[in-house]
Order: C-alpha cells, then sequence, then structure tokens
C-alpha cells in the first residue's frame, strides 16, 4: 500500500508479494529488475503505477514487489489482480530470456557471488544496508516473502490488533513455509528463509528483538521503546539517517504508522497468487476470531511470554507442520485444550470453525485444505526432490513451481 488511508481494523487490506527474475532456461537468477520497470514505466524508474496494482523494486536487482496500491475491502478479487500483473511482467521478461518464479528462496543461488544490489534511485539507502550488515547473504540477496498489511483506526485498535498478531506470528511457518533448500542442499529447515532472517540484523539488536514482537500498548509506546532506541543505535553505526526510519524494524510483524497498519512480514511466497492469499485470507480471519475476543486494553504485563512464542516460532521454522507445540497457556489463548499438538493439528482446529461461520470464505478451502493434508509448500517441494537434491531434479521440480506461478495452480507435490 502507497498512499496513507486511516481505515479502522479490517476494513481494507494490503498485500505485497516478492518474486525472483530468473532465466527462462537454467533458473539462475537475472538481475534486470531495473530494465523490466524501465521498460514498463517509459523512463528509469523504481516504481510502476498500473490502476490499483503496482510494481516496484526491492534490494536485490532480481527482485520485483507486486502489490495492490490502496487497501482492498476484500481479498477476493486479489489472486484474478496477481495474476494478470504476473503476465505482463512475464511478457516483459520473455523477450530477454527470463521469466519470474514462486518460493521463499532461490534453491541454489549463492549470494555472496551473484547477489546485485539495485543501484538507482533510493541506492543510498542500500548501500548504507550493505555497508553496515553485508547484504550478501540469505536474509538479505536470497529471500522472498509476502508481506500483509492490516489498517488499525485509532490506539486502542492497534494496541488489540498488535495483541492478536502477536498470538499468530509463531504459527505462520507451519503453514506457509516454502524455503528448504539453499545453495543446492536441503538445509533441514522447512522455512530457511526465516531462520536466516531471524539473524540477518543481529548486529543491531534493537531492530529485531526476538523475532516476534514484545506487547505494545500504544503507539506512543511503540515508538518510545522500540523505535526510538533503534534509531539511536543505527546512528551509531554512521547512516547518515538515511536508515532512521520505521521499515529497519525487521520484526514478524512490524507498524507502519505512515499508514496506520500493522505489517506481517513472515509468510514466505508460494507457487501461485491463490495459494499466497489463501494463507493470507486464514491470517486475516484467526488474527480477527482474535481481535473480537481481546478485552478492549490487551494485557500487555506478559513481555516474559514473548519468549514462550518466539520459541514456538522456531520450532515451525525448523518443523513446519510436524513442530510440537505443548504450551498450555498459549494454547489456551488460541482456545484450544491444553496437552500435546502438532502445528497441523492447531491449525486444522483453527480453520475448520473459521470455515463453518463463515469467517473463511470457501474461497480458499482448496488452497488451504492441500496445505493441511499435504503440508506446506517447502514439505511437498522436498518431497518431490528427496533427500538428497540431485542438481537436475532440483532445476526440473522448481521448472514445474515456476510453471505453476504462471499458471496459477497448485503444486501439490508427488503421490
Amino acid at each position: 500500500m502507497t498512499d496513507t488511508v486511516v481505515l479502522p481494523a479490517f476494513a481494507g487490506y494490503g498485500l505485497e508479494i516478492e518474486y525472483m527474475i530468473v532465466d527462462r532456461k537454467t533458473l539462475d537468477v537475472r538481475p534486470l529488475a531495473d530494465q523490466v520497470l524501465c521498460q514498463a514505466a517509459g523512463h528509469p524508474a523504481n516504481d510502476v503505477e498500473r490502476g490499483r496494482m503496482g510494481w516496484s523494486n526491492e534490494l536485490a536487482l532480481h527482485l520485483l514487489e507486486i502489490k495492490n496500491r490502496m487497501p482492498d475491502p476484500s481479498l477476493d478479487g486479489l489472486p484474478h489482480a496477481f495474476r494478470e500483473e504476473v503476465a505482463a511482467i512475464d511478457a516483459l521478461l520473455e523477450p530477454m530470456g527470463a521469466r519470474l518464479m514462486p518460493g521463499g528462496m532461490h534453491p541454489w543461488m549463492d549470494p555472496t557471488t551473484e547477489t546485485r544490489l539495485w543501484t538507482h534511485e533510493n541506492s543510498s539507502i542500500y548501500r548504507a544496508y550493505d555497508r553496515i550488515f553485508d547484504c550478501r547473504r540469505h536474509g538479505w540477496g536470497n529471500l522472498q516473502s509476502i508481506h500483509l498489511n492490516l489498517p488499525f483506526g485509532d490506539d486502542a485498535e492497534f494496541a488489540r490488533l498488535h495483541a492478536a498478531i502477536r498470538l499468530v506470528l509463531p504459527l505462520l511457518p507451519a503453514l506457509a513455509a516454502s524455503s528448504p533448500f539453499a545453495e543446492g542442499r536441503a538445509t533441514g529447515f522447512m522455512d530457511y528463509r526465516l531462520e536466516a532472517y531471524r539473524e540477518h540484523q543481529n548486529l543491531l539488536p534493537s531492530s529485531v528483538g526476538e523475532c516476534i514482537p514484545r506487547p505494545s500498548a500504544s503507539p506512543a509506546e511503540y515508538r518510545a521503546q522500540i523505535l526510538a532506541p533503534m534509531y539511536r543505535e543505527i546512528a551509531e553505526y554512521g547512516d547518515g539517517g538515511v536508515l532512521q526510519h520505521e521499515w529497519l524494524n525487521v520484526r514478524a510483524a512490524i507498524p507502519r504508522f505512515e499508514r496506520n497498519a500493522i505489517e506481517i512480514r513472515i509468510l514466505d511466497v508460494q507457487e501461485c497468487p491463490t495459494a499466497d492469499i489463501a494463507i493470507a485470507a486464514a491470517v486475516v480471519a484467526l488474527v480477527r476470531r482474535l481481535y473480537d475476543e481481546m478485552p478492549d486494553e490487551p494485557d500487555v504485563d506478559a513481555t516474559n511470554h514473548t519468549a514462550t512464542l518466539a520459541r514456538i516460532f522456531r520450532n515451525c521454522i525448523r518443523d513446519g507442520e510436524r513442530a510440537i507445540i505443548e504450551d498450555d497457556r498459549y494454547l489456551s489463548q488460541l482456545g484450544l485444550d491444553g496437552g500435546r499438538w502438532r502445528a497441523d493439528e492447531v491449525w486444522t482446529d483453527l480453520i475448520d470453525p473459521l470455515a463453518a461461520t463463515g469467517a473463511l470464505a470457501a474461497t480458499w478451502e482448496a488452497p488451504l485444505r492441500l496445505i493441511l493434508e499435504r503440508g506446506p509448500l517447502a514439505r511437498r517441494l522436498a518431497a518431490a526432490v528427496g533427500d538428497t537434491p540431485d542438481p537436475h531434479r532440483l532445476r526440473d521440480v522448481y521448472r514445474e513451481l515456476a510453471q505453476c506461478l504462471h499458471d496459477d495452480r497448485a503444486f501439490p507435490g508427488p503421490g
């Protein structure tokens, strides 16, 4: 979302989806984002406006972001809108011998040698990031995510929305993990993108914390306790002020006060827009249920609970839907009985009532059912490639994944 529109909670949704540009034959990354944006705009540009939709650059030249420029009141029409933008970009890339590819990470890219940073407008931001953090690493030069923006209308809505989102964040890798490979190898993580992301900005501890955000009672409190220390800390690295913005905050969800929204940042890109937005719809429905159940003034005196949420989050990053959750307090906050649960069992017990009551539209049943029955995309990719990835097999599977994006269809995996 670009322009500031103050909406009450759940009155609109903004999605940003990042895609890799790869060679049509080899699927190696291609640093062509600036050429695509220039062709689309008719002049050098870092943003292209296409009615309700838009394209923009990211840190690396092999990435493009597609987004709805203004909040949409419903997610229902967004798969078609994103599909059309994918097709338009692919049409520009085809004469260049390139195409878009989905997924949370490129599975064999070497970020040390293949990362090319954006060198045009706003390049001072990326140079500062690179000088301080070294962006030629996983978590910087090789990651593709979905950002889901949820609005809040006032301070009270911010507190309730932030509290509800915190409870949902640990479970998201179990639903959305799509990055089991890095540099041609199985990583042992269903969501290696998030494993790298959790620590990619550790040089600036105030910007990441435990990744799961601590409770916050108001925007004023958040600015004082989170943003102000972060800005002071980055200033010590001589950033010249160019990084002292709220997007320097890399927690799993961050307030975007400039547009009165909270941005969830930890969803891996799926195989196609329908799958991406189905996951977004499930997240929205669950956050809304928890928001509605939240007291007007949520209990924010629970900072120690952040460590529990972070532990569950790490387990889901590693094991995906097979992660074990057995914290009775957390399960109770989700409305579930205590005991020992697998993450996919938790999601099933959360999603089924939402679907039955109409809080989650029937539109999303098929893509979500595939995830609940066969695992997140990472599990299906790992099953298709095997325990010891063969380079040819890995390439074939990701070629099929790129075609799934083109066709907006599911990747079911083997069997």
